[in-house]
């Protein structure tokens, strides 16, 4: 493969599907990752003519789903430049003593087991060629816990950390570690949040412009593209009416 490559989780969707269209645009190839198969099918389609695109389907969650898919990679498709960690999701807004047991392991196996386990199969390319990038795609959540938001900042908090101590680790063997962390981004993240209620996803938008998925996408793909030796290490982003996780100037 004359052209870097770049595999990224969670993008079926929102700032993982824009990741893809944004490198793709840069002259990355593109390893496209979810649980939507369909998705994945029809990105093709949105990506510029000519860029060489495979995908993936699994669940980062499950060990054997994702150990089995990236081993199942042809030969040309195994030296990642790239490893854009986005696949992460928040379940219910309870206090911790109403918490659903089940929305708790959700959060931790999607936002850091499942970041664990790809990055596990990932790294050592990585290590062995000395070079290689990876962003993790973490939260404001994990800079400062909100009301209600217990599990999903405590594992977003730990995505943080796990960063730190990736760039720690692999700094030796010429790896870029890179943690963007959004504030309210306008994706389908309130949907799964809420279980599908859409009056209650779209009342968290109301009010002021909130991030979109491509303004994260432009970030990532600044960051990615700055010369080898610039590391972006840690970037808080937030719309502009956004001045910490619970201060909003909304509008009505």
């Amino acid at each position: 493969m004359e052209k870097k490559i770049a595999f990224i989780t969670g993008a079926t969707s929102g700032i993982g599907k824009a990741c893809a269209i944004s490198l793709a645009k840069e002259g990355f190839a593109i390893i496209a990752c979810g649980r939507r198969k369909e998705r994945l099918v029809q990105l093709e389609k949105e990506l510029p003519k000519g860029t060489p695109y495979t995908y993936l389907n699994f669940d980062v969650r499950i060990k054997n789903e994702v150990y089995a898919a990236i081993d199942s990679l042809p030969e040309e498709w195994q030296e990642i430049e790239v490893l854009i960690n986005n696949a992460g999701n928040a379940h219910g807004l309870d206090p911790i003593h109403e918490g659903s047991e089940d929305d708790w392991d959700a959060m931790i196996d999607i936002n850091v087991k499942g970041l664990l386990y790809v990055s596990k199969k990932i790294t050592p390319g990585m290590v062995k060629r000395k070079s290689g990038q990876i962003i993790n795609v973490g939260s404001s959540a994990g800079k400062e816990v909100y009301p209600r938001g217990n599990v999903y900042c405590g594992s977003k908090s730990a995505v943080d950390a796990i960063t730190t101590g990736m760039r720690i680790d692999l700094n030796p063997y010429g790896i870029r570690v890179i943690g963007i962390h959004p504030g309210l981004v306008e994706t389908e993240f309130s949907m799964v949040r809420f279980k599908g209620d859409e009056e209650k996803s779209e009342k968290v938008y109301q009010g002021f412009e909130a991030l979109q998925a491509e303004d994260i996408a432009d970030i990532i793909t600044f960051a990615i593209t700055r010369p080898r030796h610039v590391v972006i290490a840690d970037m808080l982003v937030y719309p502009l009416a956004q001045a910490s996780t619970t201060i909003f100037n909304k509008k009505g």
